[in-house]
């Protein structure tokens, strides 16, 4: 079954980090792009980040730069979104979704996992 699977959400205080993981199954995941996206209560799902195949890394939106990164292993089929100073702003459902690149749309989802800031 061809699937992507997010873990690693929680509560976390604000200034606080967290570590989300997205596993690939089914496909090789090393040969597609991978995305981070958010989705707010109330608001429209946003790009967070995106990693290529090749490790190029862009952003999506500028309010995480410089608090979180991304970064993947190949081997283990895995992408991660290191979080670090979160912000009660940062509190969504965060997807991971897979493309043939960064300018593509993605054309695999997640199910998202919860991430939730506060104190």
């Amino acid at each position: 079954q061809v699937q992507l699977v997010e873990s690693g959400g929680g509560l976390v205080q604000p200034g606080g980090s967290l570590r989300l993981s997205c596993v690939a199954s089914g496909f090789t995941g090393d040969y597609y792009a991978t995305s981070w996206y958010r989705q707010a209560p109330g608001k429209e799902r946003e790009g967070v980040l995106c990693i290529s195949y090749s490790g190029d890394i862009s952003y999506s939106t500028t309010s995480v730069k410089g608090r979180f990164t991304i970064s993947r292993d190949n081997a283990k089929n895995t992408v991660y979104l290191q979080m670090n100073s979160l912000e009660p702003e940062d509190t969504a459902v965060y997807y991971c979704a897979a493309r043939i690149d960064c300018t593509r749309p993605p054309f695999i989802w997640g199910r998202g996992t919860q991430v939730t800031v506060s104190s």
